[in-house]
């Protein structure tokens, strides 16, 4: 899959990469989403080129035919793993890249909204006194978007709960019956959502489909 040196391990791929002639930019903190055969894993963006790209990741790389990185402005582009540490990974472009664009976050489709993960995940809610349950449609770290057949009111407080969250507290922000747009009282960290949600990515459905609570599982622990 790649042309590193073998003997020299990730080093020497980290190496071969930043020793190519293409100019690199130093970006930090941009967020992005790894995209492996359609499961969407949280990434921040340090570095690139118009040939390859160094990323923060917070689990290892998942297996995959096809791996895209997904950028803030909905665009993609198709990547190929070069090399590997425990919490970066080096990629190259399939296809040189305009370099510009990809740092320019007000750049595409959707610009500067925050990332959100397509994710479906049964849950119950809270609401009115009444429990029913819903499925997440995706989630970020400042909210979600749910489908539930409870009508629920503009800016009711809600409670939801899963086998896999923490307890989330939440106010109706919009509606399109019978999806909902919620915002969380408290939102995620950005690394606290990555490893949230990337084994609930890799899960087998049949896994989620328990939505009830495990009485095992407090806050502070499922959100490791």
């Amino acid at each position: 899959m790649d042309n590193c040196p073998r003997d020299n391990g990730a080093a020497g791929c980290a190496a071969s990469i930043d020793s190519r002639s293409a100019p690199r930019f130093t970006l930090l903190l941009r967020t992005a989403k790894l995209v492996a055969d359609g499961r969407e894993f949280l990434c921040i963006l340090r570095d690139a080129s118009a040939t390859g790209i160094k990323l923060r990741i917070f689990h290892p790389v998942p297996p995959h035919r096809l791996l895209q990185l997904e950028l803030g402005s909905g665009e993609r582009h198709a990547i190929e793993q070069v090399w590997t540490t425990h919490d970066h990974a080096g990629f190259r472009f399939c296809e040189e890249i305009a370099v510009a664009k990809l740092i320019d976050d007000a750049a595409g489709a959707f610009p500067k909204r925050q990332l959100r993960l397509r994710i479906s995940l049964p849950a119950t809610i809270h609401s009115g006194g009444e429990t029913c349950p819903i499925s997440f449609c995706d989630i970020s770290q400042q909210g979600a978007r749910i489908a539930c057949d409870k009508r629920l009111m503009m800016n009711e407080l809600v409670r939801i709960e899963t086998r896999f969250l923490p307890p989330i507290y939440a106010k109706v922000r919009w509606r399109r019956e019978p999806q909902y747009g919620l915002v969380f009282e408290h939102p995620f960290r950005l690394d606290e959502l990555a490893r949230i949600s990337a084994p609930l990515q890799l899960a087998d459905p049949e896994d989620l489909a328990d939505c009830s609570p495990r009485a095992d599982i407090r806050p502070s622990e499922a959100s490791r």
